[in-house]
C-alpha cells in the first residue's frame, strides 16, 4: 500500500492520500481524542504525539500538528497507523455504525439564497458558464457551505477541467470562498466495493504503484461504474508531460489484462493543477 501526502495551504495541515475510499461521501471532523472515539482510525492517530486535528474525506485525511513539531518526524508515526488500519480490514466507526450514516450526518448544509450565493451565481452566469458551455459541458450551482467556506458544483461534460480556475476566480471575487468542490467527490461510490472495484484497486496497489512511486506519483482509484474505471494521477504524475504515456501503456493495459469486465479507464486529473511534474509538459 502506497500513501500520497499532498502539502495544503496551512503549512500545520498536510492530507494523506490513501489511494483508496476512506469515506462514501461528506466529511468528519475530530478536534480532539475524546470526539474521536467514534472512529477507530481517528482515535489512533490522536494517539501520535502532536496530532491536533483529524478530518476524513472521501479519499483523503487531512491531519493538523502542533505548533514546533515537524512533519518528517510525525509521518512515519501516521504512516503506520493508516496503514495498519486499512490493511487490517476493520470498520472506519465504532459499534457496528455504518460509515454511509455518518457521513449522512455530518453532510454539510448548503445555503443557496443570500449575499454570497448571490455573489457566485451571479459570476457562474457571466463568466464560468459561457466558457464551460465552449467546452461542451455546463456547471451548476448547488450551494455554499459556510461551516468549510465551501462550494459545491456540479459538472458536465468537458466543463469538468475548469475547477481549479473557478476556484481561483471565485476565490478572488467572494472574499468568503476557501474551497470549490466538484459534488460527484461527496457521493457514495458503490463501485469501489464491487469486486471489479476491489480488482482494480489491486492492480494498482500492487502492479501499478510501486512503479509510479520512484517518479514521485500515485495514481488512485476514484470510481468504478458501467465497465469503466474512473482515475486520478497524483504527485508527480499530476501535470507531467509523460501522463498520457503512462495512462495508456501502463494504467489501462494492466488494468484491462486483469480485470477483463473493465473496457475503459478514464483520467480524472486535473492536470493544469499539478505542482511538481515528474516530467514538464512539452519537453
Amino acid at each position: 500500500m502506497f500513501i500520497q501526502t499532498e502539502e495544503t495551504e496551512n503549512p500545520s495541515e498536510l492530507k494523506f492520500l490513501p489511494g483508496r475510499q476512506v469515506l462514501p461521501a461528506g466529511q468528519m471532523e475530530f478536534s480532539d481524542a475524546e470526539g474521536a472515539k467514534s472512529s477507530p482510525l481517528a482515535e489512533r492517530l490522536f494517539a501520535v504525539a502532536s496530532v491536533e486535528a483529524v478530518s476524513l474525506g472521501t479519499d483523503h485525511i487531512t491531519l493538523t500538528k502542533a505548533g514546533g513539531s515537524e512533519w518528517k518526524t510525525l509521518k512515519p508515526a501516521i504512516l503506520g497507523v493508516i496503514m495498519d488500519h486499512f490493511t487490517s480490514g476493520e470498520g472506519l466507526l465504532a459499534d457496528g455504525v455504518a460509515a454511509e450514516k455518518a457521513a449522512a450526518v455530518d453532510a454539510p448544509e448548503l445555503i443557496t439564497d443570500g449575499d454570497i450565493s448571490d455573489q457566485i451565481k451571479d459570476l457562474l452566469e457571466t463568466r464560468i458558464r459561457p466558457v464551460a458551455k465552449e467546452q461542451d459541458g455546463d456547471v451548476t450551482y448547488l450551494g455554499f457551505d459556510p461551516a468549510h467556506e465551501r462550494v459545491h458544483l456540479a459538472f458536465t461534460g468537458g466543463a469538468s477541467s475548469l475547477l481549479s480556475g473557478i476556484q481561483t476566480m471565485l476565490r478572488h471575487y467572494v472574499l468568503e470562498v476557501s474551497e470549490v468542490v466538484d459534488q460527484t467527490d461527496f457521493k457514495p461510490k458503490p463501485g469501489l466495493d464491487t469486486p471489479e472495484g476491489i480488482a482494480v484497486q489491486k492492480v494498482l496497489d500492487e502492479q501499478v504503484n510501486p512503479g509510479v512511486a520512484s517518479h514521485g506519483g500515485h495514481i488512485s482509484l476514484v470510481d468504478v461504474a458501467d465497465n469503466t474505471a474512473y482515475i486520478r494521477l497524483e504527485g508527480g504524475c499530476q501535470g507531467c508531460g509523460m501522463a498520457d504515456v503512462t495512462l495508456k501503456q501502463g494504467v489501462e493495459v494492466a488494468i484491462k489484462d486483469n480485470v477483463p469486465s473493465i473496457i475503459a479507464v478514464m483520467d480524472t486529473t486535473e492536470h493544469d493543477d499539478g505542482k511538481n511534474p515528474y516530467f514538464q509538459p512539452g519537453k
